[in-house]
Formats: structure tokens, sequence, C-alpha cells
């Protein structure tokens, strides 16, 4: 298992900080700064770039909190659609209220949150009635009228200037939400608008971690950053504008470039012509790439997340949730670098082992599931599924019983949990599927380490799984997919259903 430091947070952080302060400094100490990507948890930058704090953008703004003050925004249509963080499984205004815990957890309090292109949807309203009965400050935008062609109009009274001004104290306004399409930019422009009726010569600066404007267009980084927004069909291009400008190349995306004529002159009103941006690359203040202190290490990371990515669309292609063609540009995009499935060191062993399954007749109702797990010190372990486990709970035990070195014809369940639990699910609960999925396997665990110590020692290496990659041949049930999630590894599977029915309730 590939395990090298690619990445230096410390140098990112004096870079980062650094950067932002200097932009603050130049539009006279009130900065607004429209901050995309994840504050916490960004799993994405610590798979591309080995070594990456998934909450070093949280240090940074600890770092600055004290001249930060934090509005947070939610398009309401994200509310009302219900729509979910992948990495975590939750919805996004599920998202936006651990965001508001967490951050309070590391000391940073959130001045308020903006429900944005707000129509009075009923899910939407219900949200800001629940925040506001918490004590937290709720502000509703609506849709800015004349956007985006119409400049007059959009930077009147009638555009942003219809929204109410949200009070800010701290000269860094750092504005942020779950997701694309949060309404961030309408809100730092409103909020400028606002300022400059009143005299204050606000400023407007991005930061986005990906695409990395300094390193090629090509580089597998970046496309990783094209795999991960296929749905939305993102395309990395050379920035144009800031070739003119500067005679320098740089990487930004389709939709900045695209938006940046319409944006430049909305800015330059708002701003009253102060905006001092040349190019969409111009606005950012993103120094990750100057963190990056093993290019090879990066670029085999990022190969990896490609191929993650073609396993991911691919499985939400086959329940429903992206198109064929998102499927088709992930698959495009992998092959652009030269990679295949297979890449993935724990795809063939574990469709081996479904195949071992298979050629045995040990299944579970006619389906054979296979898994793998590369540990942290380069082995690979199987699993199958059985009358008594799914493949992810035979996987996971079969893991830790080799890291804790216990032979494998050592039980760590006794049969009488096992026969329990299933006795439970099928005359108590009514459900179809008596063996154990890996939530109720861990938990089958906790109970038996109370009175046997080589159990108590296995569950101990658990937390040796995080980070580690996992394959499996069928798309994990509820249940497994949520005992993978927290023990924190890195899993695909091929986009086959581990059952036939059709309601798995």
């Amino acid at each position: 298992m590939n395990r090298k430091v690619g990445f230096d947070n410390e140098k990112y952080l004096k870079e980062q900080s650094e950067s932002i302060l200097k932009r603050m400094e130049r539009f006279g100490n009130k900065l607004y700064l429209e901050f995309g990507g994840k504050i916490l948890y960004d799993y994405h930058a610590a798979r591309v770039l080995p070594g990456f704090d998934p909450n070093v953008k949280m240090r940074l703004l600890q770092k600055l909190k004290d001249n930060a003050d934090l509005i947070l925004c939610i398009y309401a249509g994200d509310i009302e659609r219900k729509k979910m963080r992948a990495d975590f499984g939750i919805t996004y205004d599920s998202d936006a209220m651990k965001l508001i815990d967490d951050l309070r957890e590391w000391g940073v309090e959130v001045s308020a949150v903006v429900i944005t292109r707000y129509e009075e949807q009923p899910s939407a309203a219900q949200f800001k009635d629940k925040l506001e009965r918490r004590g937290i400050r709720v502000h509703t935008h609506k849709f800015t009228k004349g956007y985006p062609t119409n400049v007059d109009v959009i930077v009147s009274d009638e555009g942003y200037g219809a929204n109410a001004f949200i009070e800010t104290t701290k000269p860094l306004v750092v504005v942020t939400g779950p997701g694309p399409g949060s309404g961030k930019l309408a809100t730092c422009l409103s909020q400028i608008y606002h300022e400059h009726k009143r005299g204050v010569r606000a400023g407007y600066a991005k930061f986005e971690t990906f695409p990395v404007w300094n390193i090629p267009i090509k580089h597998p980084v970046n496309v990783a950053y094209e795999a991960a927004t296929a749905d939305l069909k993102d395309v990395n291009q050379i920035d144009q504008f800031h070739l003119e400008a500067h005679n320098e190349i740089s990487v930004n995306y389709n939709r900045d470039i695209q938006a940046f004529p319409a944006l430049k002159r909305i800015l330059d009103k708002v701003m009253d012509g102060g905006s001092c941006y040349s190019s969409p690359t111009d606005m950012g203040v993103n120094r990750v790439g100057f963190g990056i202190i093993d290019d090879e290490a990066v670029r085999d990371a990022a190969k990896q997340e490609i191929i993650r990515r073609y396993f991911q669309y691919s499985c939400e292609y086959a329940v429903g949730y992206a198109t064929r063609d998102t499927v088709e540009r992930a698959e495009l995009l992998m092959k652009e670098i030269g990679a295949s499935p297979e890449d993935r060191l724990v795809v063939a062993p574990a469709r081996a082992a479904a195949s071992a399954a298979e050629s045995c007749g040990k299944g579970y109702m006619g389906i054979y599931c296979g898994s793998a797990i590369e540990l942290d010190d380069g082995r690979i372990v199987t699993g199958k599924n059985s009358p008594l486990m799914h493949a992810a709970s035979s996987l996971v035990m079969n893991a830790i019983k080799v890291m804790a070195e216990i032979p494998d014809r050592m039980p760590l369940l006794p049969p009488a949990i096992i026969e329990s639990i299933a006795a439970l699910k099928h005359k108590v609960m009514n459900m179809k599927s008596m063996n154990l999925d890996l939530e109720e396997t861990l938990i089958a665990l906790s109970i038996s380490a109370t009175s046997n110590p080589a159990a108590q020692y296995a569950m101990e290496t658990l937390t040796r799984l995080r980070g580690c990659d996992v394959h499996m041949t069928h798309i994990p049930t509820p249940g497994d997919e949520a005992g993978l999630r927290r023990l924190g590894v890195r899993m695909t599977s091929d986009p086959q259903f581990a059952t036939k029915s059709l309601f798995t309730g």
C-alpha cells in the first residue's frame, strides 16, 4: 500500500494564510472570500494529495478566526429535493447543521445562514424555522433579478439591493456552503453592493482547492477533479484571460472561464471599477499547488482516485442516481491517463474471491459476493458472503485476524451470538436476510470482546483499517456501507446488486 507523503500541510498553511491576508490588505481590510470545496473532512483532497490533512482548511480558519466572520449558504432547491453528500450519506441540510456543530467544536461560530433562491419551499421553510428556534440567525435571498446579463438591474436596489444586508464585524468574511451551486458568489456580491453603498470599499476573492491552477492541465490531480465533477460536466481549461493579461499559463475550469466576462462587468460595477481582476485566476487565492512536495506520489494517488470515481458513478448509474453520460465521461478520463479498473489492486482479488465462492457453492440465496482489502503493510486479505455473514463482514473479520496474528481457525464470534442476532432479525424484525451485515458484525464483536481476549485484541486493530483500499464485487447494503464508512476505508464496488430482491427493507 502506497503510504508516501506527497503534501506538506505546514508549508501550505503558511502560503495560504499569507495569500489571504495580502488580498485583504488590497481591499482596505474588508474582503468577502467565496470558500469553495469542503472546510472539514475534505477526503477528496486527502486521497489525491497523500499527506493532506482533511481538516487543514479548518486549521487555516482557526488561524484567521480573530479576523474572520463566517456565513453559511445553502440553496433552497437542494433542501427541497433532499440532495445527498455522498461521503457522509446525509442530506445537504443535515450537512449544514453538522458543519455548524463541527465549526463550534473548532472554536469557530457561524455568523449567519443564508438560504439562497428561496421561494418559500416547504422543506426550506421548515429548515429555516428549525435553525431559528435553535438561535441561529437565518436570512433568505431570492433569485437575483436580471442575472446574469442585465448588469444595470443586477447591481441595483432591485437586484442585489433587494437582499437584506448581513451585519459582519470582522475584516474577512468567509462565505461557504455545502456543495456547488449553494449561492456563495451571489451572497458575496450582494454584501459587497451593500458595503459600497455604506461607503465601505469591500472586495471579493475566491478560494477553490481544485483544479490546481499552477500544475499542468492534464496532471492526474487536475484530471481527478474532472472525474469528481463528471456529473456536473466540468472541464479543465487554460485560462485564456490570464494568458492574455499576464503571459502566464494557468488552469481553471469551464464554468468559471465562461462566466468571467459577465462576472467582471458585475464586479467592476459593484466595486465602482475597483475589482482589479483580469482573469478568473486573478480572483483566486489558492496556494495548494505549492504544498505538493512529491509529484510522483500525488500522480499515483490521483490515478487511483480517478478509478474510484469510475466505480462510484457506475454504481450510482445502476441504482438510478447517475446518467450513462456521467459513467462514460468517468471511463474516458480513466482511459485518458492510461488506467483501467484492474489497476486498483484490490479489484482482481475481490472478484477471485467471488468466483471461488461460486465454484464451491458457498454463497447466500444464490448470490456470490467477494471482497478484498489492502492492509497498511501491503498484504491483501479477502472475504466472501455466506449464510452467516455478508462479504464485508467476513472481510473485516479476516483482516483483523491477520493484523492481530490470530489463527484463522480461532473464532472471534461465538456461534450463540450469531444465532441470537439471526433469530432476532428473522422472528422479531421479520427481515428476509439473516446473515450479519458489517454494522451487526461489529456490534457482535464488541459483545464477544467482553469475555474473549482474542476478540478484544482483534477489535483494537480496527483503527488500522482507516485509509485502506477495499473493493467488493457487489454494491454494499446500507449496513455494510455505513460500517465501512465509519471504519474510514476507501471503498469501491462493481455495479452488481447483492440481492435479487427489489426492496431490501
